[in-house]
C-alpha cells in the first residue's frame, strides 16, 4: 500500500498516539478525532480512508463524518471496538482491498 491519508473518528483519548503509530506502520498519515471539534468538516480534509470507532462516538459525529467522507469518495470502515488490534485488522483489510 502506498502512502494513504487516514482519518480516525472515535476511540479513546489515551490511544490517539498509539493509533497514529499503528497507521505509520502501514505507511499511512493519520488524523485522529476522539472528540467532536466544532469545525470537523474543515479538519477532515479529503482522506483515502475513514475509520469509525462506533462504540465511542456520537451518532451526530458519525453522520457528519460519513457525509464528508462520501463527498471525496473515501473508503469508510467501521468497528465497534476501538482497540489497537481492531485498527490493525481494519488497516489489513483496507490494504488487501487496495492492492
Amino acid at each position: 500500500m502506498g502512502s494513504s491519508n487516514v482519518v480516525i473518528v472515535g476511540g479513546h483519548d489515551r490511544m490517539a498516539c498509539r493509533y497514529k503509530e499503528i497507521c505509520k506502520n502501514y505507511k499511512c498519515k493519520a488524523k485522529v478525532f476522539t472528540q467532536m471539534p466544532s469545525d470537523l468538516r474543515k479538519q477532515l480534509g479529503c482522506p483515502d480512508l475513514v475509520i469509525l470507532f462506533t462504540n465511542t462516538v456520537s451518532h451526530k459525529m458519525v453522520l457528519s463524518t460519513v457525509t464528508e467522507a462520501k463527498k471525496c469518495n473515501a473508503t469508510i470502515l467501521r468497528s465497534h471496538s476501538s482497540s489497537g488490534s481492531a485498527l490493525t485488522t481494519l488497516l489489513e483489510e483496507y490494504s488487501a482491498r487496495v492492492l
